[in-house]
Formats: C-alpha cells, structure tokens, sequence
C-alpha cells in the first residue's frame, strides 16, 4: 500500500482522513505547516499527498510547490468544496468533499498509487 502525505489546517479532518486512509491498508502521516511538510518529505518516500479542502487557495499552491520541489514524484490528490472550487491545475486528481471527509477518499489515493507503482493490482478492493 502507499504511504500517504495529508496537509491540511483542521487536525480532526486530518486524523479522520488518516483513519480511512489507515483502514484502506494506506500508512498516512499528517502536517500542519511548511516545516513540517518540508521535514516529512526529506525523510519518507511519499506516493500520494493530499491537499485538504479547509486550507486557502495560497496555501494549497504553497504546499503543491513545496511538494513538487521535495517529494517531485509524488501524486498530488486536491480536496476542494464549493466554496473554494478547485484551485491547483497540476494537481493529479481532485476530489469534490462535503465539509466532511470524502467517502471515496480511499479509493482515489488507491488510484493514484496505482499510477505510480505502488497500489493494490486492479480490482482489488478492502
């Protein structure tokens, strides 16, 4: 399974996202600012970040930046509501959520993590 990058402000989102991600088979650690993000990806091999829906459109491109600069292969999911919209173009997928954690939150880290090499074979579910 793949290991999981999740950024975001709202750490009751971000240990709800972690547990799903956790029961999907994923290991997934949670970060709060740039240091920490930057500090994660010098020290783990991500496949998957995932960019939480709460944080503002300069953040979101701060930390796809930062992203991209220090974990470049790593697969960008954009969580977004209707209030935001979608902000980040190169972001790999994106993900409409409710105020709440998505439900399918699972099934598009496995996506993503198949494309680089690292998820479950097709088909497979949990």
């Amino acid at each position: 399974m793949a290991l999981v990058i999740c950024t975001g402000v709202d750490p009751i989102l971000l240990n709800t996202r972690r547990l799903i991600l956790e029961q999907a088979g994923h290991t997934a650690i949670n970060v709060t600012d740039e240091n920490a993000l930057v500090a994660a990806c010098s020290q783990h091999p991500f496949v998957v970040a995932v960019i939480g829906q709460a944080v503002t459109a300069k953040m979101k491109r701060r930390i796809a930046a930062i992203i991209r600069e220090h974990c470049p292969a790593v697969k960008i999911l954009e969580l977004y509501d209707n209030r935001t919209g979608h902000v980040l173009d190169d972001a790999d997928d994106s993900l409409l959520t409710p105020a709440e954690v998505p439900k399918d939150l699972a099934d598009r880290v496995d996506d993503l993590a198949r494309q680089a090499g690292q998820g479950k074979p097709n088909g497979v579910k949990v």
